[in-house]
């Protein structure tokens, strides 16, 4: 550091503005010849031709229409509908639905239509850990379409106010 760095300064009244390169100016020599160029299918074609073609661009694309999800699987009727009604059950101590407060770690739905849903609760000794569970089993069972519901609750991992969504964060005054 022990360098003394100075830098220079030189005012100048203008600069010359740089050729742009052509490929009229390109040089055909032996060694480098020349790039042959195929012509456009689009020089002969008249504006209008143009803007009716760029038109339609999409529309191949928009004619397509959506596959149907399997009933069973994220985004199908039935699994859309399980998940209506986690979110309609509210924790009797929050005022936050028990899928937006993360409690639901997860909901299968078999081949034949039956409902698996892993949740936990906020805590081992939540006061209704003896019956939070059944009353999912029985919403979710209710749901068309559902031949039997079963939950599964696990402890590990252990919830935390992290695995809550933003809309229960805000709902809660944590956002």
């Amino acid at each position: 550091m022990n360098e003394e760095r100075k830098i220079l300064v030189e005012e100048v009244e203008s600069v010359e503005k740089p050729k742009l390169a052509k490929v009229e100016d390109a040089v055909d020599t032996p060694e480098k010849p020349a790039p042959v160029m195929a012509p456009s299918p689009y020089e002969a074609e008249s504006d209008s031709a143009k803007l009716n073609r760029k038109k339609d661009y999409l529309e191949g694309f928009l004619a397509q229409k959506p596959e149907a999800a399997p009933a069973g699987e994220a985004g199908g009727d039935v699994y859309e509908a399980v998940i209506d009604t986690l979110k309609s059950i509210f924790d009797p101590e929050i005022p936050v639905n028990i899928y937006d407060l993360g409690l639901i770690y997860g909901v299968e739905i078999t081949p034949d239509n039956h409902a698996i849903v892993t949740m936990t609760l906020t805590t081992p000794h939540c006061p209704v850990a003896e019956s939070m569970p059944g009353e999912i089993e029985l919403q979710v069972g209710s749901v068309p379409g559902v031949g039997h519901a079963e939950v599964n609750l696990v402890w590990d991992p252990p919830w935390d106010p992290q695995k809550m969504s933003d809309e229960a964060k805000l709902e809660l005054g944590m956002l």
